[in-house]
């Protein structure tokens, strides 16, 4: 069973003035953040040569980029657990957990195990596929257990960073830690999107469907980073973090060549497919950043969930809406957007092939409702978003 490592003061970390800010980042820190970096491109990259390639080996450029982050997260994770055990001081031993008689921060348990999960799936997954056939299931049981082992090292990160950054005390460091726990969250919120995927495709966009999976996927997240964060407008930060990586993806991808090898094919493919452009989430974190800082510290968590759930639903229709009667359009068929490529399995008979929306509200009252339900869902999700980074502002270990 976990226990924590005995009760001992947590020291501050306020490191001298003239320190560079490489020393206020340690190499544990980064490297995990660059594992968790490389899993969440790895996802991408992996659904790209999919929607272009079809399933190739076991060796492919995606699934070793998406391994090698669960390698580095084991070493890193390894080597600090037995640092700290055997030869840790005192003031890193009061900020570890203690598990199976060994000492590490929280975050590093929980990336940890991500990374032995993903590691486990591997060839869990290979034979799956080699007995039962190609992604017959998506939601397969090595594609579970690999998708918790992902979000664990990310979430890890997270916690690592986030600790290292309540504990600081020099505004520089403070600052610096701040804004790498915002771009881990961002990763976080990136995940979450490539989950979110079927209900979020640009066609959809008018669907009651779209409004209600957003509603409930991601005010949860702005709200967490917002209350564990130490600096401003810490949704709208995430909210660029994930958008900044969605958007590098889908303009590198489509330079590389690539083709199908799996049938049917119904498009012609010769460079990658990337996955749709990311939502404009900036704008309802926009939303939630200004309701935060009216109402943040109130205490009156239950209003500022509700104006902040309402908020996001409003703001994402206000954005989406136009937005994805713009990718629907020809004036989105270029490099920016990538509209003009599709996944060389998909008909020419599927409504976005033909640049039209699907599943549209069968009235104005049923989409009236569901845009009701989705407020309440992003209320809810906002409380509990509310709730966790309220546990979070005061992790230390």
């Amino acid at each position: 069973m976990a226990t924590i490592a005995p009760p001992t003061a947590a020291p501050t970390y306020a490191p001298p003035a003239d320190r560079t800010r490489a020393a206020v980042v340690p190499w544990t820190l980064a490297t995990i953040l660059v594992a968790a970096t490389a899993v969440a491109v790895g996802v991408i990259w992996d659904i790209s040569w999919h929607m272009t390639i079809g399933r190739d080996t076991f060796w492919s450029p995606p699934h070793m980029s998406t391994y090698l982050g669960a390698i580095l997260t084991g070493a890193a994770c390894g080597w600090l657990a037995l640092k700290t055990t055997f030869r840790g001081t005192d003031a890193e031993r009061a900020v570890a957990v203690r598990f199976w008689g060994f000492q590490a921060p929280l975050g590093a348990w929980v990336a940890t195990w991500g990374a032995l999960a993903m590691l486990t799936s591997a060839p869990f997954d290979d034979w799956w596929h080699n007995a039962y056939g190609l992604d017959v299931e998506i939601v397969s049981p090595p594609h579970t257990v690999l998708a918790l082992g992902m979000y664990a090292i990310v979430v890890g990160a997270m916690l690592m960073t986030l600790a290292h950054q309540n504990r600081a005390e020099d505004p520089r460091a403070r600052r610096t830690l701040g804004m790498l726990y915002l771009y881990a969250c961002g990763l976080l919120v990136t995940m979450v999107s490539v989950f979110t995927t079927d209900w979020t495709w640009r066609a959809l966009m008018h669907s009651e469907a779209f409004y209600q999976v957003t509603a409930l996927a991601f005010p949860l997240f702005f709200l967490a980073a917002a209350r564990g964060s130490a600096l401003r407008w810490p949704a709208t930060k995430v909210a660029l973090a994930y958008m900044g990586v969605r958007a590098v993806m889908t303009w590198v991808l489509p330079l590389f060549e690539g083709s199908p090898k799996l049938g049917p094919i119904y498009q012609q493919v010769t460079h990658f497919v990337p996955m749709e452009f990311p939502l404009l989430l900036v704008v309802p974190a926009l939303v939630i950043d200004l309701a935060y800082a009216r109402w943040g510290r109130s205490g009156r968590d239950w209003m500022l969930a509700a104006v902040s759930g309402v908020g996001f639903v409003l703001a994402m229709l206000a954005a989406h809406w136009p937005f994805g009667e713009f990718l629907l359009s020809p004036a989105s068929r270029n490099w920016v957007f990538a509209t003009h490529r599709f996944y060389y399995a998909m008909p020419m008979s599927f409504p976005m092939v033909q640049h039209r929306f699907m599943d549209l509200p069968t009235s104005l009252a049923s989409f009236a409702t569901s845009i009701g339900i989705a407020m309440v869902f992003a209320t809810l999700a906002a409380r509990f978003g509310l709730a966790w980074g309220g546990w979070m502002a005061r992790v230390q270990r």
